[in-house]
C-alpha cells in the first residue's frame, strides 16, 4: 500500500490522492509529490514581473504612490535598497527618501 505524507504546510495525517496531487483537508492545501519539495517555511515573494525577491535586495517603484495619512506621494522610479521581506499583507519593509515603509510587492520592481 501507498505510504501518504503528511501535510507539508499544516503536518497534518489526514491527506488523501487526488489525481496527480495530495490534499489536505484541514488546511485546503495541495501539492504535486512529483515536484521538487521547498521548504514551506521560507517567504516567496514575487515582483510585478514575477522576479523572486530576497532580503537585500534593491527594488525600484513602478507607479506613483500616494502614502495614506499623508500628502506625501513617492514616485515612480524611486529606488529602496537593502529591503527586507516579512509576512503579512505588505510584503516588503524599505526605506525610500529617508522614511520607512512598508510596500506590497505588485508595485515594485527588483533593480
Amino acid at each position: 500500500m501507498e505510504s501518504i505524507p503528511n501535510c507539508p504546510k499544516c503536518h497534518s495525517e489526514h491527506t488523501y490522492h487526488d489525481g496527480t496531487f495530495y490534499v489536505c483537508p484541514e488546511c485546503a492545501y495541495e501539492w504535486d509529490p512529483n515536484q521538487a519539495t521547498e521548504a514551506s517555511d521560507e517567504l516567496q515573494v514575487k515582483d510585478s514581473n514575477g522576479n523572486l525577491l530576497a532580503d537585500g535586495d534593491d527594488i525600484i517603484l513602478i507607479k506613483d504612490l500616494k502614502l495614506k495619512g499623508s500628502s506625501t506621494v513617492l514616485k515612480k522610479g524611486a529606488k529602496a535598497k537593502g529591503i527586507r521581506l516579512v509576512e503579512g499583507d505588505h510584503e516588503i519593509d524599505c526605506k525610500i527618501d529617508g522614511m520607512k515603509i512598508m510596500l506590497k510587492a505588485c508595485f515594485v520592481k527588483k533593480a
